[in-house]
């Protein structure tokens, strides 16, 4: 049970208490059990305490030094270790429902087995730390740094781990349901038979990552496995959702992509593609260079361009989407591009090379907008139709 000459120490205030740890260094206060709910705890020096099955729920606990201590089925519910140090801690079975963990150090700390449901640990560091088992179900952990971390068999299901670092990290059996990976960095991590069902994981980085038997069914289901975090989700709705198997049929039937430049003289004219093609039930893709000119763009687009049913480029002043064009027509035989240019212009020059390519149809030049406009349909859009029947297998 807690010592009460400790007791009596820390209802004096943490000035009282902090200057008497300092006379004190080599002394390790017995909490145990101790009763420290609603208790304002703010900068504490607690380096090393026996906090074991203690009442910390609602503590003000901010910027507290909590290194090496001892708090095994602490309860915390609620508690405030924003900016904390727990660093090489022992949270064993500790309760974290709803705490308020934000840019808190947890470096080599144990959680194990640990609750730490709906808390807040946005800008945290875990790195190193023990989370084996540990329930992590709709925490925040964006910008968490869990880099050699060992998640193993936790519960991350429906957490957000936004921009989180789990380089190195471990998580084999991990339940990861519902979760957000939104650019997060799992290079060199260990993905082992984790639940990634209904799994949202955009930019993911996962060089070096390992990679294994991920679940991608609902428990109760007959299981299915693959190797691979970024498609896991596509191949899970392939079987199991008529809807897409018939939107991907739709998109490689009506999309159209369309290239060029969107400054304010020239977005007029993709605009005026997009609307019609809208109007005759086509999907347009419209793709802006000039907002991501300090981007590699050339594979997004190529990708882009083998969903399309034919490309429209207005290669009017577009002299930067060359490097696209070159490889969408060399490398996609059976996808026709149309090429538009505003008559007076010199950028065509630059172009004529494709002119080889029987996919190529010829280039249309049009006198403004509205005359673009009203022989759209007729001269631009049914040509690159008719290739693309022509060209389908």
């Amino acid at each position: 049970m807690a010592n009460q000459q400790y007791l009596d120490l820390l209802n004096q205030g943490v000035e009282t208490w902090n200057q008497w740890r300092q006379e004190h260094s080599d002394v390790e206060p017995d909490l145990r059990h101790a009763n420290l709910s609603d208790t304002n705890l703010k900068g504490a020096n607690l380096v090393g305490t026996n906090l074991e099955k203690a009442d910390l729920s609602r503590a003000n606990l901010l910027k507290a030094d909590l290194r090496y201590a001892r708090l095994g089925e602490a309860r915390l519910l609620g508690a405030n270790l924003s900016e904390a140090n727990l660093s090489k801690a022992n949270l064993q079975w500790a309760d974290l429902f709803n705490a308020d963990l934000v840019g808190t150090n947890l470096e080599k700390a144990n959680l194990s087995r640990a609750n730490l449901l709906r808390a807040n640990f946005r800008g945290a560091n875990f790195s190193g730390a023990n989370l084996v088992r540990a329930n992590l179900s709709g925490t925040n952990l964006s910008e968490t740094n869990f880099s050699k971390a060992n998640l193993s068999r936790a519960d991350l299901s429906k957490a957000n781990l936004s921009n989180a670092n789990l380089s190195k990290a471990i998580l084999y059996g991990t339940r990861l349901e519902e979760a957000t990976l939104v650019e997060t960095n799992l290079r060199d991590a260990t993905l082992s038979s984790c639940f990634i069902y209904g799994i949202s994981a955009w930019n993911v980085e996962l060089k070096g990552a390992m990679q294994e038997s991920l679940i991608i069914t609902r428990e109760g289901e007959p299981t299915i496995t693959v190797d691979n975090l970024e498609i896991a989700q596509f191949l899970y709705l392939l079987p199991n959702n008529k809807e897409i198997r018939e939107v991907i049929d739709t998109a490689t039937k009506q999309t159209v992509l369309l290239l060029g430049r969107l400054t304010y003289e020239r977005k007029h004219a993709l605009h005026a593609i997009r609307d019609e093609l809208r109007k005759l039930s086509y999907l347009p893709i419209v793709c802006d260079f000039d907002k991501s000119a300090s981007r590699d763009l050339t594979g997004t687009i190529s990708t882009l361009a083998n969903l399309a049913r034919f490309v429209i480029a207005d290669i009017t002043d577009a002299k930067n989407i060359s490097q696209e064009l070159e490889r969408i027509v060399a490398e996609l035989p059976t996808v026709p591009v149309q090429l538009v240019l505003q008559a007076r212009t010199q950028t065509y020059g630059m172009f004529e090379h494709f002119a080889r390519y029987p996919w190529v149809l010829p280039v249309y030049h049009y006198t403004d907008h509205a005359s673009l406009l009203l022989s759209l349909e007729e001269e631009v859009i049914n040509p690159a139709e008719q290739m693309a029947k022509e060209l389908a297998p």
